[in-house]
C-alpha cells in the first residue's frame, strides 16, 4: 500500500509515497486470491479516503521532533471500513477518526490504517469524505480548549486566529452555546467569513482590541492579547508559543477521542456547524500540499485525496 513517509527532518522535499506492508494480522486468502484483511480485538482497519493538513504535520516533518524515523505522517482521517471487530462500526461504513502521530507514530496518511476503536466516529452524512477529513484535529481541538475554558452565555470570548481551522470552529461552537464572541484575523480580508460563524466583531488589529473587555480568551494564533483580558479571566492557548505573563494562563494539549468526534459529527448532520476546505490535492503531490499550506493566508483547509 502507499504511505507518506519521511526519513529525514526537513522541507517538502523530504515527503516521498513509498509502498509499505499493509498493516496485519491477515486471515488468509480471499476469493480473489488477495489476503483479506483481518484485526485484533477493540480495532477497526479503514480504507483512507482522504486527510488533511495540520500545522502539526509540517512541524513534525520539518523539525526534530516526533517518533523514530522513517514515519508515516498524518493525524486526519476519513475513510470506509475494511474490516472491523467492533459491532458499531461494520464494513463499509464511513468513519473519520484522529491520531496522535507524534505521540504513538500511528499516521493516517497511508492507503490501509487500523486503529482502536475508541478513536473513530461514523463520518457526518452531509459532508462528503474528503470535506469530512478536515474535521478531526481541528474540531476535536477546538471542543476541548473551550472545554477547559468553560465559558457560560454571559461570557464574553476572544478567539485569536478566528479565521483558522481550530478557530473558526471555535467560533462557531461557542455561538452554539450562547456564548458572545469576538474574532481577532491576521488579514482584513478574512474578517467576513469570522462574521458568518456569529462572531459579533471582528479585527486584524491587536491595538484595536478593547482593554480588559473580555472574560475569556482561546488564542489559536500564539498571539498575545493579555491586554485585553478582564481581571480574573480565563486564558487557554493551543499555540506552540510561550504562554504570555497572565494569571491562570494555560495550555490545551488535544487528545484523541471518538466521543468528540461524535458530537462533532451531530453537529455537523444538524446544520450547526461548517468546515471549509480551500484547495484538494491527490496523494501524489503531498509536497505541493505542503507548499501551499506552509504559504498561509487560507480561509480553508488543504485536503489530501487517496
Amino acid at each position: 500500500m502507499r504511505a507518506v513517509r519521511i526519513e529525514a527532518h526537513g522541507g517538502p522535499e523530504v515527503l516521498t509515497v513509498r509502498e509499505i506492508a499493509a498493516p496485519g494480522p491477515e486471515s488468509g486468502p480471499a476469493s480473489d486470491g488477495k489476503p483479506e484483511p483481518d484485526v485484533a480485538a477493540g480495532e477497526v482497519l479503514v480504507r483512507t479516503v482522504a486527510s488533511s493538513l495540520n500545522p502539526v504535520d509540517w512541524k513534525t516533518r520539518a523539525w526534530d521532533v516526533g517518533p523514530a524515523l522513517p514515519a508515516t505522517l498524518g493525524w486526519d482521517l476519513a475513510g470506509i471500513v475494511v474490516a472491523s471487530s467492533a459491532p458499531e462500526f461494520a464494513v463499509g461504513d464511513r468513519v473519520i477518526a484522529m491520531s496522535a502521530q507524534v505521540a504513538t507514530g500511528l499516521g493516517t496518511w497511508a492507503e490501509l490504517v487500523r486503529l482502536p476503536v475508541r478513536l473513530l466516529a461514523h463520518a457526518p452524512r452531509t459532508l462528503t469524505l474528503a470535506e469530512a477529513a478536515t474535521l478531526p484535529l481541528a474540531g476535536t481541538t477546538a471542543v476541548q480548549a473551550l472545554a477547559a475554558l468553560r465559558p457560560e452565555s454571559r461570557t464574553r470570548l476572544l478567539v485569536t486566529g478566528a479565521a483558522g481551522a481550530v478557530g473558526g470552529l471555535a467560533v462557531q461552537l461557542a455561538r452554539q452555546a450562547g456564548v458572545s464572541v469576538d474574532g481577532l484575523v491576521s488579514r482584513p480580508e478574512h474578517t467576513e467569513v469570522v462574521r458568518e460563524f456569529g462572531a459579533a466583531t471582528v479585527t486584524h488589529s491587536v491595538a484595536e482590541l478593547p482593554q480588559g473587555a473580555y472574560d475569556a480568551v482561546l488564542d489559536t494564533a500564539g498571539v498575545d492579547v493579555t491586554r485585553a483580558l478582564a481581571d480574573g479571566g480565563s486564558y487557554i492557548s493551543v499555540s506552540d508559543a510561550p504562554l504570555p505573563d497572565a494569571p491562570g494562563a494555560a495550555k490545551s494539549y488535544v487528545q484523541e477521542s471518538g466521543k468528540d468526534l461524535a458530537e462533532l459529527v451531530g453537529l455537523v448532520d444538524a446544520g450547526r456547524l461548517k468546515v471549509r476546505v480551500a484547495a484538494y490535492y491527490p496523494l501524489s503531490e503531498v509536497r505541493a500540499a505542503h507548499e501551499r499550506f506552509e504559504a498561509g493566508g487560507l480561509s480553508g483547509k488543504v485536503v489530501l485525496l487517496f
